[in-house]
């Protein structure tokens, strides 16, 4: 496995594993904050920027497509980060209020922290259990 691969599954994974487990702590701050976000455009667009720069990094640094699923999964969460980036750059507030409202994020919190969670112990897992070549 790729030394890149091996890095970024154990970056991504412990960070999902910590975040999941903060928000889930702190439900109410994080429903809170993610409501405030939400509606407050300008600090969007920053998160939109930022998800983009981290996006675009990973997937220029790491499109992989073969050699097994760790591999393959640490490319589709770059893809993923940097389309969520553009839809929140390019999305109107009006339809990016729309979708988090759609999404359920105050009624469906735990499950949204269960998969991140679930996510991250896999790829930490991959992550530290491959050895880079």
């Amino acid at each position: 496995m790729s030394p890149r691969t091996v890095f970024l599954s154990r970056l991504i994974g412990l960070y999902c594993i910590l975040a999941s487990l903060a928000m889930a702590v702190h439900r109410q701050a994080t429903v809170e904050t993610m409501a405030a976000l939400i509606h407050t455009p300008p600090v969007l667009f920053l998160a939109g920027i930022i998800a983009l720069l981290a996006g675009l990094a990973m997937v220029l640094g790491h499109n992989v497509w073969s050699a097994g699923a760790l591999p393959v999964v640490v490319t589709l969460v770059g893809w993923v980060t940097l389309i969520r980036g553009l839809l929140v750059l390019f999305l109107s507030p009006g339809a990016e209020v729309r979708l988090f409202t759609g999404l359920r994020y105050d009624q469906l919190f735990y499950l949204y922290c269960g998969v991140g969670l679930v996510f991250g112990v896999y790829l930490t897992y991959g992550g530290f259990k491959a050895t880079p070549r």
